[in-house]
């Protein structure tokens, strides 16, 4: 339930930031996109986005940094917005319980991904996209350089490249899914269009921001709607039951909001009706959600009472 008077959000990150200094165990940065292995997983940065476009912020909150699977929110946005209903017949909304980039759940689901978060749906989701406007990366970075208010928000060529020769497991699950009749682009102008949508450089300040219509219930920042309410809340329950891989149940458990999480080290979340939340530090847990990200979310919906349960 969401409490009437939560106490300050800036003491609140305050506190919260002291609390996660004292965190040693961090995990490690993702190791299969070289450019990103590197990362220091002491790194930490947080932002709140109030609906008015307040935004506070503590540690590396204005530090850009890979965004990864975090993309997905908004490009599904941009492609329900256009096709409706008609999507779910192409990807699911269950949690996939496997890895987020397994074969073997496609091959079992006769090539319709689980949900659209784990890369099998996001791909699919990224085509539908694709074949509605002929450039879905530049669609999402024209909407997230719009609801961020950043115009300098861009794809990083390194990131891009790099998950282009380490993709070839993406490669093989959009291969499946096209042998299914579930892919509509060419596999290699598909790949090329996800892989520098996940390479989007963007700091917790500008992803805040740029989630706020969810926190809307669909109104773009400029006062217009992108989503329906019944589709906004649709977004922010797959974001509940499906946004942070295989730990989606114990993300709802210790956060308790709709969330999004990349291997990049970043974690989104929305409180409907009341503000939405960026966290961001590079170090994993062994199912690739930033050990301290998780962390800060948890202090924050505990210290705040904000959470939709």
């Amino acid at each position: 339930m969401i409490t009437a008077s939560p106490p300050p959000l800036r003491s609140v990150l305050d506190r919260i930031a002291t609390e996660i200094a004292d965190v040693r165990e961090r995990g490690r940065p993702v190791d299969y996109i070289p450019a990103l292995a590197a990362c220091d997983p002491r790194r930490f940065g947080m932002a709140v986005a109030e609906l008015d476009g307040t935004v506070y912020g503590v540690g590396d909150w204005r530090e850009p940094f890979s965004t990864q699977s975090i993309t997905k929110v908004f490009t599904l946005a941009l492609d329900l917005a256009r096709e409706g209903d008609e999507l779910w017949e192409h990807v699911g909304r269950e949690p996939s319980g496997n890895p987020f980039n397994s074969l073997i759940q496609l091959e079992y689901e006769n090539g319709i991904p689980r949900n659209p978060f784990i890369n099998a749906g996001a791909l699919v989701v990224t085509d539908r996209l694709q074949t509605r406007t002929g450039d879905a990366a530049g669609e999402l970075l024209a909407f997230l350089r719009a609801e961020s208010g950043n115009p300098a928000l861009d794809f990083d060529k390194d990131v891009a490249a790099s998950e282009t020769a380490n993709g070839d497991r993406n490669a093989a699950l959009a291969h499946f899914m096209a042998s299914y009749g579930n892919i509509d682009n060419p596999v290699p102008a598909l790949l090329d269009q996800y892989f520098r949508q996940c390479s989007v450089k963007a700091s917790c300040a500008d992803l805040a921001l740029a989630t706020s219509f969810l926190a809307r219930h669909g109104i773009r920042v400029d006062g217009t709607r992108l989503l329906t309410r019944s589709q906004a809340k649709q977004i922010n329950a797959v974001m509940l039951t499906c946004g942070t891989y295989d730990a989606a149940g114990d993300f709802a458990y210790r956060v308790g909001l709709p969330g999004k999480s990349g291997v990049g080290g970043g974690i989104i979340a929305v409180v409907p009706g009341r503000c939405t939340l960026c966290v961001w530090s590079p170090g994993l847990n062994e199912r690739g959600n930033s050990v301290a990200g998780v962390a800060a979310l948890d202090r924050f919906t505990t210290l705040t009472g904000l959470s939709v349960f």
